[in-house]
């Protein structure tokens, strides 16, 4: 089990990330004019006075920049970078990213815009570059999900695969068998059906399992675990005749028994492998939601939800506070600085799962397990 530290810790390092993927959306989505938008990424250890020189040998170097336009697009935002490198008396212990450039769509009218930040563990690259757009992908990497679970819903007529990542899961392969079971068809002998249709099986099961190998084995380090689900033996004879790649049968971690293999079936396999998936985020706030609507639907315990549960917030009454990230990032900060001060457990909630989206769409985005009931 975690302690109250950790769990602090954790849920800091989650807003965190959630403010970097913001910022993630905003730099990608931004192109300079010509090739002036300065990306520049300083590892943990470097020197903040050698990041400096580097900054002045390329001011050096940009002045030979024939576009009058763009040299000057250029210079600014190297001079913007290097009076902010000055700020810092050393690099901080994970490094440091700059972004900066001019962003303005309008030529004659400038604005450049610097973006920092100390990235959220330590850098082991540095790169330089000045380009039309902002270097992203090694960020972009840091924030990634790594913990990955496939998931398989199989029976004899369809089969879905999908994988689950950290708050939302993506299905990437459906199929159906193209037979309907063993049932007998006139004119034929029944041990000659019953033939054509095992051969049928297998082979289906076949194209699973060569299928589950090419979507599985490219992101085989990533990948915690793959979990299996369907009606009856058929899931069980998959794993035996599928052929699936051998090291991908190694991350079997459990085997379901569920109704449906289409994409409710996804969604039914990760309801009934909770136990086995307690630490995917999905699964945590699903759980933490079916909690806070327990309370209100049963006053299991005392819950809030809009502007009331910010009131309870204030008042330091609330435990868990569920936050959708739909409310924006200047609300969750000031929310998230609120519930740090009373050492309330915050939660983050995407859209792209139901309970997420039911936050943000029936309660106002914000909702809380209280304490203690409040008397208003």
């Amino acid at each position: 089990m975690r302690g109250a530290d950790e769990d602090i810790e954790e849920e800091e390092k989650e807003v965190e990330i959630y403010r970097i993927k913001k910022l993630l959306q905003t730099l990608k989505k931004t192109r300079g004019q010509h090739t002036a938008l300065v990306s520049f990424y300083i590892p943990s250890g470097y020197s903040i006075i050698q990041a400096l020189q580097q900054i002045q040998q390329e001011q050096f170097t940009a002045e030979n920049i024939k576009s009058r336009v763009n040299r000057k697009n250029v210079t600014d935002a190297l001079e913007k970078t290097a009076q902010h490198l000055k700020l810092f008396k050393k690099t901080p212990p994970h490094g440091l990213i700059v972004f900066c450039g001019n962003t303005s769509e309008v030529e004659s009218i400038p604005d450049i815009k610097i973006w920092s930040l100390e990235p959220p563990q330590p850098l082991t690259i540095k790169l330089y570059r000045c380009d039309q757009q902002f270097i992203t992908q090694p960020l972009e990497d840091m924030v990634s999900v790594r913990d990955v679970y496939g998931l398989i819903a199989i029976d004899n007529n369809e089969a879905t695969i999908g994988v689950l990542k950290g708050d939302h899961y993506t299905i990437l392969k459906k199929k159906e068998s193209g037979y309907h079971g063993k049932h007998r068809a006139g004119g034929q002998s029944a041990r000659r059906y019953e033939r054509l249709i095992e051969e049928q099986s297998h082979n289906f099961k076949k194209y699973i399992g060569d299928s589950a190998t090419q979507i599985f084995m490219p992101m085989l380090k990533e990948l915690k675990g793959i979990i299996i689900g369907g009606p009856g033996a058929t899931k069980l004879e998959f794993i035996e005749e599928g052929g699936m790649n051998h090291e991908l049968k190694k991350k079997i971690t459990a085997i379901k028994d569920i109704s449906y293999t289409d994409e409710s079936g996804i969604r039914e396999l990760i309801q009934v492998s909770k136990d086995d998936l307690k630490e995917v985020q999905m699964v945590r706030q699903q759980q933490i939601m079916a909690r806070f609507m327990l309370g209100l639907v049963k006053d299991a315990e005392p819950v809030s939800y809009g502007e009331e549960a910010k009131r309870h917030l204030e008042m330091s009454a609330v435990d868990i506070l569920l936050l959708s990230e739909e409310i924006g990032a200047q609300e969750i900060d000031r929310l998230y600085e609120i519930a740090k001060k009373s050492k309330t457990r915050v939660e983050l909630l995407p859209t792209t799962f139901e309970e997420g989206f039911q936050l943000e769409h029936t309660f106002g985005g914000v909702g809380a397990i209280l304490r203690y009931r409040v008397s208003e």
